[in-house]
């Protein structure tokens, strides 16, 4: 026979089947006992009657079971499985463990949990944020090959900083000082130029951000997009609002149980406001008495904004639009309607921001001098530069946190829990 997974025997009722897992709960009686099995898709409930195999196992051991399925509305999922042996496969070496695997949440820090993060990822409900983070990726996928981009992988050490600014990791790389890159933005543009039009990535980004707060990473996984021949940042914002619709609407779909577990009910999206900074800004003084830095909001703008839209517009949602050059990058579009703004936007969601994106500059002479005029270089961008002499067309994209649109939707605390293995400026193990 071969293995069946915990969340397939339902409906195999008096079947013979094999299941591998870990032992995550033990509770005995005079002459038999209650073994709850876990496997990576669900918990189901083992009737054990050996009295010898029972005082060999352990909580967390892995193991080997042959039993018979057997319906039992009492038991946990309306059904069990009457095992006829069972084969300790991994043992376990453990006095104590950490914290509890089986209780109704872990007593422990969120520093502890990640310390012991294979531990921690052994419950359900810590796994259930992995899956949908899986699933918002599919459909980050899905949505934009239905929509001609192509899927490209470019480098993550590179010769010059992609965003400017002192918050790049150097590398030694062969005597030679580069950088872990920032973004992919040089490459994906180079890339709509080089014929692809339309480009994503899924991939890592690194800031050296000597920040410890509740929603910043200095390693993260960015979900990039960029798309050639737009009319404007217009274009994007469809996109990417396309794309909010589509999520949620893939989520419910494929991740019920998950979405359950955390506590989240996903509503329909319904079309996203856009509104300028200048505009936000205004309100913020005058709905909340709330100064704002010039050229910005800070986090603190970031959530009262959001419970105005909330309150105005019933949409957690809102991209905040036409920020001023000196806030954004060298290569972003100037504003032609709006003196010494840009075509770019962020979007934030529940007072978050969660996506930097807007039009570029396409022209080869207007983005040389727009170089020259931030003080960088051109020299130093040659490589990036050399594809804008060959008829770039315009266009323009954006960058996801994976991490921040994961905590968001699943109402985390902290960006950590939305983060596998997080890289801080504290942590780098395990």
């Amino acid at each position: 026979m071969t293995r069946t997974f915990i969340s397939e025997i339902k409906g195999l009722d008096r079947k013979e089947v094999i299941l591998k897992g870990w032992i995550h709960k033990i509770k005995s009686f005079k002459d038999f006992a209650f073994v709850m099995l876990r496997d990576k898709t669900g918990v189901v409930q083992l009737i054990v009657e050996d009295e010898d195999l029972l005082k060999e196992l352990k909580l967390e051991m892995s193991v080997e079971v042959k039993g018979r399925v057997e319906e039992n509305t009492k038991a946990p999922g309306g059904v069990e499985v009457k095992a006829d042996k069972i084969t300790i496969i991994g043992k376990s070496y453990y006095e104590l463990l950490p914290f509890s695997i089986n209780g109704r949440d872990i007593n422990a820090s969120l520093e502890k949990q990640l310390d012991y993060r294979t531990i921690s990822l052994r419950r359900l409900d810590r796994r259930a944020v992995f899956r949908v983070q899986e699933e918002i990726i599919e459909a980050f996928r899905t949505y934009l090959k239905n929509n001609k981009f192509s899927e490209i992988h470019t480098p993550k050490i590179i010769a010059t900083e992609t965003e400017g600014g002192s918050e790049v990791f150097t590398v030694n790389y062969f005597g030679r000082r580069t950088f872990l890159a920032q973004s992919p933005q040089f490459y994906k543009q180079m890339m709509v130029g080089a014929g692809f039009e339309r480009v994503f990535e899924i991939g890592h980004a690194y800031r050296a951000e000597l920040h410890n707060t509740w929603r910043h990473l200095n390693e993260y996984v960015s979900l990039d997009v960029e798309m050639g021949f737009i009319e404007d940042e217009n274009d994007l914002m469809d996109l990417e609002e396309g794309f909010v619709k589509y999520l949620f609407k893939h989520l419910n779909n494929t991740c019920k149980k998950e979405l359950e577990m955390c506590g989240v009910n996903l509503a329909k999206v319904d079309d996203i406001p856009r509104i300028n900074l200048l505009e936000a800004q205004e309100i913020l003084l005058k709905e909340y008495g709330k100064k704002s830095p010039v050229g910005n909001i800070d986090a603190e703008g970031e959530a009262l904004f959001s419970q105005y839209v909330k309150e105005k517009y019933n949409s957690d949602f809102v991209f905040l639009t036409k920020y001023p050059a000196s806030k954004r990058p060298v290569y972003t579009m100037p504003d032609d309607k709006l003196e010494g703004m840009t075509k770019s936007f962020d979007l934030i969601y529940k007072g978050l921001e969660i996506t930097t994106g807007g039009q570029r500059i396409h022209d080869y002479e207007m983005l040389k001098d727009n170089m020259i005029k931030f003080g960088c270089n051109p020299d130093d961008f040659d490589y990036y530069l050399e594809s804008f002499k060959y008829g770039m067309p315009p266009h323009g994209g954006f960058a996801i946190g994976l991490e921040r649109i994961t905590m968001k939707i699943l109402d985390l605390d902290n960006i950590r829990e939305a983060t596998l293995l997080p890289r801080d400026i504290n942590r780098v193990t395990p």
